[in-house]
């Protein structure tokens, strides 16, 4: 299941330091972020081998999850907290503040063969997130 955690910050009068090491297994294989998304739904997909770490860099987002056995939701509001998604965790992002930077750190590579894009059958809040994307 996925897992929040707060990340080590270093605050000085310089400014702050946070750090990102220890928290996916394997190497950092690929890094991208979303911006300028709205509040409409991205991603909607699990991967058969990728762990995902979010940190949401500026602004906020909503995070949907749903390993197959719980769901939960998650609001990234500060660059402090991690959200580490698992294989397994079917995920949608939505709620993007108008200053969101969704940062995306993966411990593979993009393989389109790695994506399952069937939500869990027991997922509630699949076709609610999903339909106001539609809207």
């Amino acid at each position: 299941m996925a897992k929040l955690y707060e990340l080590k910050t270093f605050e000085s009068n310089t400014g702050n330091l946070t750090v990102f090491e220890g928290i996916i297994p394997g190497a950092i294989q690929r890094v991208f972020y979303i911006y300028e998304a709205g509040h409409t739904a991205r991603a909607g997909h699990r991967h058969h081998r990728t762990w995902q770490a979010l940190v949401c860099l500026s602004g906020s987002c909503r995070v949907y999850n749903n390993n197959g056995k719980r769901e939960d939701t998650f609001m990234l509001t500060n660059p402090r907290q991690c959200l580490v998604l698992k294989p397994e965790d079917w995920h949608t992002m939505d709620s993007f503040s108008d200053d969101a930077i969704l940062l995306v750190i993966a411990n593979e590579l993009y393989d389109k063969d790695d994506y399952i894009y069937e939500p869990y059958l027991n997922g509630k809040g699949v076709s609610r997130m999903l339909m106001a994307d539609s809207e």
